[in-house]
C-alpha cells in the first residue's frame, strides 16, 4: 500500500515538473489578463488612471442600446467571416485537389500558394494596400478595365471585398497544406473500387473523399472561422477602418475603444461579449462537423 502511494506522488510530482511551467505561463499570459478583464467590464475604468468605479451592467446595457458602432461592427464582422470562411476553405481545397493530381511542378506550386501566410498582417496590409491604390490604378489606365479603376479602399463595399480578397490570399494556402495530407491519406483502394463500380469523379469525391477527410475540414473550419472573427492586423494597416468606420471589424472597434477613446471598462465588455460569442460558434461548430466523421 505504501510502494503504491509513492508511486503515485512520484508520478504527480514527474506530472507537475512537466505542465506547471506551462500551466504557470499559460495563467500569467492568458487566465489573469482574461478574469481581470472580466472585472473590468463591470466598471468605467480609463485604462489610464488609478480610479475606477463599479457600475454592474451598464456597459453591456450600453453596446445593445446605444452603441450603434459595435453592432455595425458585429454585423461587418459577421458577414466577413461567413464569407471568408466559405471562400477560404472552397479556394484551399481546389488547390489541394489540383496540386495531389500527377503535376510535375506541384511542390513547386505548394510552396508558391503557401508562401503568403509567411507575411505578417500588418506587412500584407499595406503590400496589398499599394497594390490597390497605385498598382489597380496603373492597370486601370493601361486596359481601361473597369474592374482595375473602381475605389477599392475608399467604398464601403470594395473595402470589404478587398480585404476579404486580402485574407483568402494568405490563408488560402495554409488551408491548402492540411487538405493535401487529409488527400493523400485517403486510401487508394477505396478510390479505385469505386472506379471499377462505375462511379465517376464527383460521385467518388462527394461520396468518399469528402466524408473520410472531415477531420481536417473540422479543423480548417475552426481555424477559418477563429481566424476570420479575430481579423486585426490586416484590417488596421489596409483600411483603418475607413472610410467613416464603414470596414471597422469588431477586433479593431474593441481596440480604439479602449486605447483610442481611453475606454477599457467599456472595450473590455465588448471583448467579453466577443468571446463568447465565437467559444460559441467554435463549439458548435467543431461539435457539428465532428458528428459526420467516417472512418475509413
Amino acid at each position: 500500500m505504501a510502494v503504491s502511494n509513492k508511486k503515485k506522488v512520484k508520478r504527480g510530482l514527474e506530472f507537475w515538473m512537466f505542465v506547471g511551467p506551462v500551466f504557470l505561463v499559460f495563467a500569467v499570459i492568458v487566465l489573469v489578463p482574461f478574469f481581470n478583464g472580466v472585472m473590468y467590464s463591470f466598471t468605467d475604468w480609463n485604462g489610464i488612471t488609478g480610479e475606477l468605479n463599479w457600475i454592474g451592467f451598464d456597459n453591456y446595457v450600453r453596446l445593445f442600446t446605444v452603441d450603434d458602432q459595435f453592432q455595425q461592427s458585429f454585423w461587418l464582422t459577421t458577414k466577413y467571416t461567413v464569407v471568408a470562411v466559405i471562400l477560404t476553405n472552397l479556394v484551399g481545397f481546389l488547390l489541394a485537389f489540383l496540386l495531389t493530381q500527377n503535376i510535375r511542378t506541384r511542390n513547386f506550386l505548394r510552396t508558391i500558394f503557401f508562401m503568403p501566410n509567411l507575411i505578417g498582417g500588418l506587412i500584407l496590409g499595406f503590400v496589398w494596400q499599394f497594390i490597390y491604390v497605385k498598382g489597380f490604378a496603373s492597370i486601370g489606365e493601361l486596359t481601361g478595365w473597369s474592374l482595375f479603376e473602381l475605389p477599392w479602399l475608399g467604398d464601403a463595399q470594395t473595402g470589404f471585398w478587398g480585404i476579404v480578397i486580402v485574407s483568402i490570399w494568405q490563408g488560402g494556402g495554409y488551408i491548402m497544406v492540411i487538405y493535401i495530407a487529409a488527400l493523400q491519406n485517403v486510401p487508394q483502394e477505396l478510390i479505385e473500387a469505386a472506379k471499377i463500380d462505375g462511379a465517376n469523379r464527383l460521385s467518388t469525391l462527394r461520396n468518399i473523399t469528402i466524408p473520410l477527410i472531415m477531420p481536417s475540414v473540422t479543423i480548417c473550419l475552426f481555424l477559418t472561422i477563429s481566424w476570420s472573427f479575430k481579423l486585426f492586423d490586416t484590417n488596421l494597416s489596409l483600411t483603418n477602418g475607413g472610410p467613416f468606420k464603414s470596414t471597422e471589424m469588431l477586433a479593431l472597434n474593441i481596440y480604439k475603444e479602449s486605447f483610442t477613446n481611453n475606454n477599457l471598462g467599456l472595450g473590455s465588455a465588448k471583448a467579453i461579449i466577443f468571446f463568447v460569442v465565437v467559444a460559441a460558434i467554435t463549439v458548435t461548430q467543431v461539435y457539428l462537423t465532428k458528428k459526420r466523421e467516417v472512418e475509413a
